[in-house]
């Protein structure tokens, strides 16, 4: 490791000024259109992004809400799960995912992932399914689809629902089918710093189940079907009108805006070269859109601050695995119980990605890794 005595260049993880600035005269529009509407929920602006993001992503039916925990705690209650319930969730993924399953009293069951691809091992599935369990929740994480047609015919072979955790994962594809598309119903978050985001908090479902559809979309409307009439003991989380509107605008160049993050991780994965670094490894039947660039070191922690001294921001992701948060210390998982999850958390490091990166900007980060 070479000591950096001069910061040449201030490189942060990820910012949104390019895009925004691209966008300007589209999002000031979207704004503009809804405040001379003055209709705030429930509206036009919904109905379109609706429509819109379900043609996108191959289904029959979207459905907004207020985040992505929410989408895939409503795809949960909608299907029937519950108390007394076990869902099958990766032990390396955000804790929203397993927040979902608590939150519709439910168990959280952790499957460890692949070490190369992060993303849950189906070949680590069937063992831990029970007569308890109703669901699997695969999460194509970083932005890399999970191998899906084992999973699929895992779920089929036990009659198990699958939800698909997409909020990492907007427009990438498994063996050219877009992510989303192939279980009971997938959840997507739209927080600002995802490949689509909104300009505050927003989430969507979407399924080809009608009956799926009409019980999320009453299910985050207060449990009502029409006005004062309620069905179920509901949420209220609803995609409000600017933030649809808002998604809308970005919604037409996200393919593009992808693409560009594809250009930066080609460069990183041909030309960052240092033996400490592990990078991340992509299946033949995936096409991914790098949410998150994620690099495995050893001297991870050694590694960030080394970057920080070059005007690099990086993160990491995520370095508490859920069953030794404290908020999961009832499932009595001890330390060394999910080595995976343990050794990712203990070496992962994300680094700069984003729309907008520029290509001396990359060259600069992958010199400084390589020096490392």
């Amino acid at each position: 490791m070479k000591l950096i005595e001069v910061i040449d260049m201030n490189i942060p993880f990820v910012t949104f000024k390019p895009m925004e600035k691209e966008l300007d005269k589209e999002l000031r529009g979207a704004f503009d259109r809804v405040y001379t509407n003055s209709w705030y929920i429930e509206g036009k602006e919904d109905e379109t992004f609706e429509k819109a993001f379900a043609d996108y992503c191959g289904t029959d039916y979207c459905v907004g809400c207020g985040n992505g925990l929410d989408a895939l705690m409503l795809s949960l209650k909608a299907l029937g799960v519950g108390t007394g319930d076990e869902v099958i969730v990766p032990s390396n993924t955000y804790i929203a995912t397993a927040l979902a399953v608590t939150y519709v009293g439910a168990k959280p069951v952790f499957v460890e992932p692949s070490i190369r691809t992060y993303n849950i091992d189906p070949s680590k599935i069937e063992e831990k399914i029970t007569e308890k369990t109703k669901a699997v929740m695969p999460v194509h994480l970083y932005g890399q689809a999970c191998d899906m047609d084992p999973i699929m015919e895992i779920a089929r072979k036990h009659k198990l629902f699958v939800v698909e955790d997409c909020a990492q994962a907007h427009g990438a594809t498994y063996k050219g089918k877009k992510i989303g598309s192939f279980g009971d119903a997938a959840g997507f978050s739209f927080y600002p710093g995802k490949n689509l985001g909104a300009l505050g908090d927003g989430g969507a479902v979407v399924t080809n189940s009608k009956e799926v559809t009409d019980k999320v979309r009453a299910l985050g409307n207060y449990g009502s079907d029409y006005k004062y009439h309620h069905i179920y003991q509901g949420n209220n989380s609803r995609l409000d009108e600017l933030q649809a509107a808002f998604l809308s605008a970005k919604l037409p160049h996200l393919d593009r805006m992808n693409k560009e993050r594809r250009r930066i991780a080609v460069r990183y994965l041909n030309e960052i070269k240092n033996e400490k670094i592990i990078l991340p490894y992509v299946i033949s039947s995936v096409e991914p859109v790098w949410h998150i660039f994620a690099i495995r070191c050893k001297e991870r922690d050694a590694l960030a601050d080394y970057l920080k001294a070059a005007g690099i921001g990086t993160n990491k992701h995520y370095p508490i695995p859920m069953h030794l948060q404290e908020a999961y210390k009832d499932l009595n998982i001890p330390k060394g119980t999910l080595p995976i999850a343990e050794e990712i958390s203990a070496t992962e490091l994300s680094l700069p990605m984003y729309y907008g990166m520029t290509e001396e900007e990359t060259g600069y980060v992958i010199e400084m890794v390589n020096k490392f």
